[in-house]
């Protein structure tokens, strides 16, 4: 799939998955949708978005994935990343120009930040064209099933500690 494209349907499943549950209350979507505005909930919006994708570009081109021998290890190895890009792309514009009070700049970053994130991480996975060692295919998995656990426990029982403190929660 072009690296494009495939950035845009990112942005369009991370756009789903960001307002899913919110928009339909539904339970069953609380694992995979973003329930709060947290770095943790957009990191786990941005691991099953870019899943999602590698799922329905399998499905609907299932044939000749089928003829690619390792077909899921570069898209799972970037599945993994993805949400760490997004935020190292994200974290930018705050550490650029500071806190802005502009709500339109903000989203308009946010999604730009998005759409660059599914780009690389297609360049990732199409960089990855080699069939990887076997060490590496076994460290993909256990990352990849690490991911899925950490995305899911976290979101019902939240670490004691945060990605980033603010620091007026530490003024006594």
């Amino acid at each position: 799939m072009n690296a494009y494209f495939k950035g845009l349907l990112f942005l369009l499943f991370f756009i789903a998955l960001h307002h899913g549950y919110e928009l339909t209350g539904w339970h069953i979507l609380t694992p995979i949708c973003g329930v709060n505005e947290s770095v943790f909930q957009h990191l786990k919006m941005a691991f099953w978005s870019y899943l999602f994708i590698s799922l329905a570009e399998y499905l609907t081109a299932a044939r000749r994935a089928r003829k690619q021998g390792d077909y899921w290890y570069p898209r799972l190895l970037a599945t993994i990343v993805v949400p760490w890009v997004a935020m190292i792309i994200w974290y930018l514009m705050p550490a650029l120009a500071g806190r802005v009070d502009s709500l339109a700049v903000e989203i308009d970053w946010a999604i730009f930040a998005t759409y660059v994130t599914g780009v690389a991480g297609a360049f990732i996975e199409r960089g990855l064209k080699e069939s990887p060692p076997l060490e590496l295919k076994a460290l993909i998995i256990v990352f990849f099933l690490i991911s899925v656990f950490l995305y899911t426990w976290f979101t019902y029982n939240p670490p004691y500690i945060d990605v980033f403190v603010n620091p007026e929660t530490l003024k006594g």
